[in-house]
C-alpha cells in the first residue's frame, strides 16, 4: 500500500522532526525511512489507526512479531495471551471503527499492564510465587482507564516480587533486560514496562513509582519516565502526600502525556507546548555534595545535557537543599516499612514465609520496632522537607539530579552492595537518589541523557513544585527540541 506506507514514514519523520535536534533530524530526513508499525510513537499510530491507514489486525501482528523476536531474549513481557485470541480481539476493533464506534486514542493499540495491577481475566502474580497462578477478578482503576481508552491487553510487564527493589528479577518470571544490553538489568520496579517500550515491542507503558519505579527503569532504557504530583492519577485526601503513585511511560515526552491524561483521576491541561528555555532557571544538585556514592560518569553524563540547556539559554546553577538529608532517609525509611503491615499474615506463615524474597522479610521485620513516636517523627521531617522545596522551587523552576547512582548493572546481581567503594548498608540505599522527589510528592521525570563509553545508559531528573506537573512536562518538551537522546535507539539482540 503505497499510501499506508507514505504515511508510516511522514509520521515516523514528523515524530523525529519534533524532539530531534537540527543536526540530528537533517540526517534522518537524508536516510530512508522505515515502514514498520512498530517504529511510530504511540500518538502517531493512534492517528494511523484512526483515520484507517493501518487497521488494529495489522498494528497486532506487527507487535506480535516483534515480541516473538525479542522478548524471549529481553522477558520484558509476561503472561502473554495466544496470538489467536489477540487478532481476533484487533479484527472486532476494526469492525467497530468499520460502524464508527471509536473508544478512545488507544484504539485496538496493544497494551501490557505493569504486573503489581490487576486486569479482569489476566495472571496477576506480582511477581510472587505465592501468586503464581492469580487470575484478577477485576480491572484495577489503572488499567480499568487504559481498557476504556481503547486498549487491547496483551499480557503484562515484568516486575520485582511485590515490586520491591529497582531490579526487574523474581522467581516466577526471572528478570527483565535492559533494552541496551539485554544481560544487564532494566532496573524497576516498573522494568518490563521500560523494557517493552526501548525495545518496541510497545507502544506505551504504565508505571508506578514508590522509590523511582518510573525513573531507574527509565534512566536503564532510554525512555521517559513521568512521577506526577500526588493526587492526579489516585485520589487522596485532602493535604496528604502518599509516597506512591501511578504514571505514565513513553518513547518520548508527548506520549507520556497522551497516557498521563488516560490515567488522572481529576482534569489535567488538554495543551502543552514546548518551554521557552531561555526563561528557566535550573537548580542542580549533583551527588548532594558527596553525600551520594555516584558511579563514576554518572554526574557527567548529566552536567553534558545541562550545557545543552546553557546554550539554549537556561541559567543552571549548583545548589544543596538546606537539609539534613540523614534526617531525610530516616524518615523515609519509616514511612516506607510502616506500609509493610499487608504482609503480615503471609510472614505469620512460616511456609509463606519462605517463599519471600529476604528484602521483604527484612522491611517486615523493620516495620515490627516502629513506634508511634518513630512515625510521628518521621511526618515532621517530612513536613519540614515540603517546607525546603517551597524554598528552593522559590528561587528554582526545576531542581536536577541524576536518576541513578549507578549505570544498569548484570542482571544476575539482586542489587549493588557497593559504589564508587562505599558499602551500601540495606538493599535500597543504592537508589536513595530518587527519595527527594518520593518524599516531596512532587512531580519528576527522568529524561535520556545518553550512554557510557560501555553503551550503558542514564536519565536525569527534573523536578518541579508540587501541582506544577505541566510546567515540568513542557519542560520535557524542551528539552527533546535541544538534544537527540529520547530518539536513540539501541541495537537489539
Amino acid at each position: 500500500m503505497p499510501t499506508r506506507r507514505r504515511f508510516l514514514q511522514d509520521s515516523i519523520k514528523s515524530s523525529i522532526g519534533l524532539s530531534g535536534s537540527l543536526l540530528f533530524h537533517t540526517n534522518l530526513m537524508a536516510s530512508e525511512m522505515p515502514a514498520d508499525i512498530t517504529e511510530l510513537s504511540a500518538s502517531n499510530l493512534s492517528m494511523a489507526i484512526q483515520q484507517k491507514e493501518v487497521s488494529c489486525a495489522e498494528v497486532m501482528q506487527a507487535y506480535l512479531s516483534r515480541i516473538h523476536r525479542y522478548n524471549p531474549v529481553y522477558n520484558a513481557i509476561v503472561s502473554l495471551i495466544e496470538d489467536d485470541e489477540l487478532l481476533n480481539q484487533a479484527r472486532r476493533a476494526d469492525a467497530e471503527l468499520a460502524r464508527g464506534e471509536y473508544r478512545g486514542w488507544m484504539h485496538g493499540m496493544p497494551h501490557a499492564i505493569k504486573d503489581v495491577r490487576g486486569a479482569a481475566g489476566l495472571p496477576f502474580t506480582s511477581g510472587s510465587p505465592l501468586y503464581a497462578e492469580r487470575i484478577a477478578e477485576t480491572d484495577h482503576p489503572l488499567a480499568a482507564a487504559i481498557r476504556g481508552a481503547g486498549a487491547i491487553f496483551i499480557g503484562k510487564t515484568n516486575v520485582p516480587e511485590f515490586g520491591l527493589g529497582s531490579q526487574s528479577y523474581n522467581p516466577v518470571f526471572g528478570a527483565t533486560g535492559s533494552a541496551w544490553n539485554p544481560a544487564l538489568t532494566a532496573g524497576g520496579s516498573s522494568g518490563g514496562a521500560a523494557s517493552g517500550l526501548g525495545t518496541h515491542m510497545l507502544p506505551s507503558a504504565d508505571g508506578s513509582d514508590t522509590m523511582g519505579s518510573l525513573r531507574n527503569p527509565g534512566a536503564f532504557n532510554g525512555v521517559i519516565g513521568f512521577r506526577p504530583s500526588i493526587g492526579v492519577t489516585a485520589e487522596q485526601p485532602p493535604g496528604e502526600r502518599s509516597i506512591s503513585t501511578t504514571g505514565p511511560m513513553g518513547r518520548n515526552t508527548a506520549d507520556a502525556i497522551r497516557l498521563l491524561k488516560t490515567l488522572a483521576v481529576k482534569p489535567v491541561p488538554e495543551s502543552y507546548s514546548s518551554m521557552n528555555l531561555s526563561e528557566v532557571r535550573i537548580g542542580w544538585m549533583g551527588n548532594l555534595d558527596n553525600y551520594l556514592a555516584m558511579e563514576s560518569g554518572v554526574t557527567e553524563l548529566c552536567e553534558v545535557c545541562l550545557n545543552s540547556l546553557s546554550s539554549a539559554a537556561a541559567k543552571v546553577d549548583a545548589v544543596q537543599p538546606q537539609f539534613n538529608l540523614s534526617d531525610l532517609w530516616l524518615a523515609w525509611t519509616t514511612i516506607r516499612h510502616s506500609g509493610r503491615t499487608g504482609y503480615y499474615d503471609n510472614y505469620n506463615d512460616p511456609e509463606s514465609r519462605a517463599l519471600m524474597k529476604p528484602e521483604l522479610q527484612w522491611e517486615i521485620e523493620q516495620s515490627f520496632v516502629l513506634t508511634d513516636s518513630d512515625r510521628g517523627l518521621a511526618n515532621r521531617i517530612r513536613n519540614d522537607w515540603y517546607q525546603e522545596l517551597d524554598r528552593l522551587f522559590d528561587e528554582y523552576d526545576f531542581l536536577a539530579l541524576p536518576s541513578a547512582q549507578v549505570f544498569p548493572y548484570p542482571k544476575a546481581i539482586h542489587w549493588p552492595e557497593e559504589i564508587a567503594g562505599r558499602q551500601m548498608d540495606t538493599y535500597h540505599r543504592w537508589m536513595e537518589v530518587v527519595i527527594l522527589a518520593s518524599m516531596g510528592g512532587i512531580p519528576v521525570i527522568n529524561l535520556p541523557v545518553g550512554s557510557d563509553e560501555l553503551g550503558r545508559p542514564m536519565g536525569m531528573q527534573i523536578m518541579g513544585r508540587f501541582g506544577e506537573d505541566k510546567r515540568v512536562l513542557e519542560f520535557a518538551l524542551a528539552y527533546e527540541q535541544v538534544t537527540d537522546y529520547v530518539q536513540r535507539r539501541p541495537q537489539l539482540e
